[in-house]
């Protein structure tokens, strides 16, 4: 099972968008604990995949190793960290990417502290 972190800044960014639904969202979130495979990868940084899972019309963002994710099988990916970065709408889709990608080239997964 792997362990999911969501960035403070998204935490309060989904609280304050999805207000009582947000439940909903942390929901959806926490099923990339049984099932790290799930989202759609949207792009790679030299070890880490950057993938995003839809809600609605949001998108979630978040970055794992995907060495560990390739190679592992379910029992072996107990210590493959998801952690959740952004999130956008679909107009902003790219500018958030690349936003990622540019913050993991330059400081690496602790830029999103």
């Amino acid at each position: 099972m792997a362990k999911i972190e969501i960035v403070e800044s998204l935490f309060e960014e989904i609280e304050n968008t999805f207000k009582g639904r947000s439940t909903e969202v942390f929901d959806l979130i926490e099923t990339l604990e049984a099932n790290p495979h799930k989202g759609k990868s949207v792009g790679r940084v030299g070890e880490y995949v950057i993938k995003e899972i839809k809600y609605e019309k949001f998108r979630f963002y978040f970055i794992l190793d995907g060495y560990k994710l390739k190679c592992f099988t379910e029992k072996e990916l107990v210590d493959l960290l998801i952690r959740f970065v952004r999130m956008s709408d679909k107009k902003s889709q790219q500018k958030v990417i690349d936003e990622v990608k540019r913050v993991l080239v330059k400081i690496g997964p602790a830029g999103f502290e």
